[in-house]
């Protein structure tokens, strides 16, 4: 079973690279994918929410969720899984970046951007704005296909870690704010 897994994944990568990638989106899926770095952009933007007192609570609280999540992809799942990048292993595979950790599952990338954006998305009131904060980490986790270094089921993966390390962030949050009253 985990060797049909393991070839379903490697031939949807193939096809993503043969038929979606492009060389006009290839900049900018690479400048995309590299802000994820460290969890830089979604912990820039949690700090800066910091800053002002009426986001000062979903920043705060989206910094929990990454938090939790970093524990979860880096710390526990990456080592406990020993998954190898989908390059070292899919034959006839290119990559637009090089990623310096060897484990892939589940993707650290795509944990951090669903579960920061799943508590943006639940402090903000505009659906327009919901949808930028659910929009950006789908294009993280497509861009992480997309670039060429993890395998579709990393990345959903990375996607239900980030969503019920969200979840659980704004469950503390609502026993917090329970607390205070």
């Amino acid at each position: 079973m985990l060797e049909y897994i393991q070839a379903l994944d490697g031939a949807v990568l193939l096809w993503i690279q043969e038929v979606l990638r492009l060389p006009v989106l290839d900049g900018f899926m690479t400048l995309f994918t590299q802000l994820g770095n460290a969890g830089l952009v979604w912990v820039g933007i949690s700090l800066a929410l910091l800053l002002v007192p009426r986001t000062r609570r979903m920043g705060f609280w989206a910094l929990v969720a990454l938090l939790l999540g970093l524990l979860c992809t880096n710390v526990v799942l990456k080592h406990l899984v020993g998954r190898t990048r989908p390059w070292l292993v899919v034959e006839g595979l290119t990559h637009l970046v090089v990623e310096n950790d060897p484990l892939s599952f589940p993707s650290g990338h795509t944990c951090a951007a669903f579960a920061a954006g799943s508590v943006w998305a639940r402090f903000v009131e505009r659906r327009w704005l919901k949808a930028l904060c659910i929009l950006q980490a789908v294009l993280m986790a497509f861009s992480r296909l997309y670039v060429g270094v993890h395998f579709p089921t990393d990345v959903l993966a990375g996607c239900a870690v980030g969503l019920f390390c969200g979840w659980l962030a704004w469950r503390l949050y609502g026993k917090w704010e329970a607390g205070r009253t």
